[in-house]
């Protein structure tokens, strides 16, 4: 009788086995050929496939858009992460990656059956157009852009992408000898595969949403305006950066391009292209570092000089022309509250010296190198609309600091990305436009060095709610954490399914309403939301005083000294 029990264990494991087995997309065939991917169990009747490694395009030509790839005969095992792109080292003193780096990955969320018409989310990562790739950092095996929490929460299939960066995907004279846009193009390619290829991997193409952060979300944003892109996608997020950005485009590539030929001993005439086509990859890398340290009077933000141009062609005009183009794409973008901070706190670094003063000299300066080229008028009149929360009495240690900060996460994020959210939904036919701020405080404040103890949510501290980090490693997180993680998880794929972050089969906490060009409603995403955090009119004073009063003063001759700036 035992024997008979055991037997019938056996035989109703093996059969819940062959089920398992049977829930998976085993080899796909694409159009470079046949891949297969790996196939792991994540619970009851759960599994899923996950591809690692497929070119989207051909290794790349020096400065030249990306072409199709030839493909490959066989299977092609896609069981591994491939390298990123060539870039500078965090510390910019060497290279890391490949030019041989256009490649994707892919995560596909199976139930009982095999899936099919999944909606697709395509992940644009940031780094300042200088670093990053597409798995994003790694601690212990830990990806940081894993898609496997979002795509087996949200039922989604992900997609992340690799793209040149640096002087190899962003480098440019400004005109047709050498027009830069490179990782742009990638991007575009790697869209355009998910598009023709994803039905074979259980993907619906006609429901494509991308998404990305910092000069990924400026990426995204770049993505929907361009004209190139039309029918490949439905849906875009823009996390921390827009098309509008100060930093988005570089108005003076030349400069720079003439600065990167001198360092690498290419001449600055008519021979200048066809030297740095011939130079030593790595050592042309190594000469587009940003090699600058920040101050008042120089802020990091004004230096990152490789960044996408307006070159007649992947971007016809100003991005702030261009709307048009994103009229029938669904929209999300916001910031976090302090994403500033990073940046200012490089350019004044006593913001994070609790026990240092702050000199209102140094405020004064960032605030002059933000308005530069509009004179002691424009100083006097951003430094009035900042200071006037003060009050009569001599500002605290802490407010000026708080003050600094605001002034970076205003110009450099907060202003453009309204601007962006203005424009989309004035130009918006079917397209519809979401607004967020995103405030969960980082898990540092209060800590000590390096963040303060009134610390919000500085640049890039929503990657990992969004990536369900506090659920991957739990031990690392409170459980409000959690909390935040399945609010950003439930929200960006009930957009990416049906357009409305409020619907699409996961339970949000309060309703986002649309952003509309009267109303301005935006939702605060944190560990304590709800209805009451359903707001308006994101900071519109100063928005008002960067867009129209500004613009509207009177511009002062630029000097020579100015530094590239975009």
């Amino acid at each position: 009788m035992a024997m008979m029990k055991t037997l019938g264990i056996l035989i109703a494991v093996a059969l819940f086995l062959g089920t398992a087995s049977a829930t998976s997309l085993g080899v796909v065939y694409t159009e470079g050929g046949m891949v297969q991917g790996e196939n792991i169990r994540l619970g009851f009747r759960r599994h899923m496939d996950v591809f690692r490694g497929i070119p989207f395009a051909d290794i790349p030509g020096r400065f030249e858009k990306p072409k199709r790839h030839p493909g490959w005969d066989g299977v092609l095992k896609a069981t591994e992460y491939r390298k990123r792109c060539l870039q500078v080292n965090l510390i910019q003193t060497d290279t890391r990656g490949s030019e041989d780096c256009l490649y994707l990955n892919i995560w596909v969320p199976h139930g009982r059956q095999v899936s099919t018409d999944l909606p697709v989310m395509v992940w644009i990562y940031g780094g300042g157009f200088l670093t990053g790739g597409s798995m994003g950092a790694n601690f212990l095996d830990n990806y940081l852009y894993s898609g496997q929490e979002i795509a087996d929460r949200g039922d989604v299939i992900v997609v992340t992408l690799g793209y040149r960066v640096g002087t190899l995907g962003f480098l440019s004279t400004g005109d047709a000898s050498l027009p830069g846009n490179y990782g742009l193009w990638d991007q575009h390619a790697a869209i355009a595969w998910v598009h023709r290829n994803i039905r074979s991997f259980g993907g619906d193409p006609d429901n494509i949403t991308i998404f990305g952060e910092s000069a990924g979300g400026a990426s995204v944003s770049f993505q929907t305006l361009t004209p190139h892109n039309k029918g490949l996608f439905k849906r875009a997020i823009s996390q921390s950066g827009v098309a509008l950005c100060p930093w988005g485009v570089n108005k003076n590539p030349r400069k720079f391009a003439e600065r990167v030929a001198q360092k690498v001993n290419c001449p600055i005439d008519d021979k200048m292209t066809a030297c740095l086509k011939m130079t030593d990859p790595a050592v042309l890398t190594l000469a587009g570092d940003l090699n600058v340290k920040g101050s008042p009077e120089n802020p990091i933000v004004h230096n990152l000089a490789l960044s996408p141009v307006i070159d007649g062609d992947f971007l016809p005009d100003e991005p702030g022309n261009l709307f048009h183009n994103a009229a029938d794409i669904d929209y999300i973008a916001g910031i976090n509250d302090m994403d500033g901070h990073l940046f200012t706190g490089l350019d004044v670094p006593s913001i994070n010296r609790p026990l240092v003063d702050t000199p209102v000299d140094d405020l004064k300066a960032l605030l002059g190198a933000y308005t530069k080229g509009k004179g002691q008028a424009a100083l006097d009149s951003a430094f009035n609309q900042y200071s006037s929360s003060w009050g009569g009495s001599k500002p605290s240690k802490e407010k000026i600091k708080r003050t600094i900060v605001e002034i970076g996460t205003d110009y450099i994020f907060l202003v453009p990305t309204q601007a962006a959210l203005y424009l989309h939904a004035a130009n918006a036919k079917s397209g519809r436009t979401y607004s967020y701020l995103f405030s969960e405080p980082n898990r540092m404040a209060g800590l000590g060095r390096p963040y303060p103890s009134w610390m919000g949510a500085d640049h890039a501290d929503d990657l990992q709610y969004v990536f369900g980090k506090p659920f991957t490693t739990p031990l690392a997180y409170w459980p409000s954490h959690r909390d935040v993680s399945g609010y950003m998880i439930a929200y960006w794929t009930n957009f990416a399914k049906t357009g409305d972050p409020n619907k699409g089969g996961l339970k949000v906490p309060t309703t986002w309403p649309k952003f509309t060009s009267t109303g301005h409603q935006f939702l605060e995403i944190n560990a304590k939301m709800d209805k009451n955090y359903v707001k308006q009119k994101m900071r519109l004073r100063y928005v008002h005083f960067w867009t129209s009063v500004l613009p509207s003063l009177a511009s002062v001759p630029a000097t020579e000294e100015t530094a590239v700036t975009i």
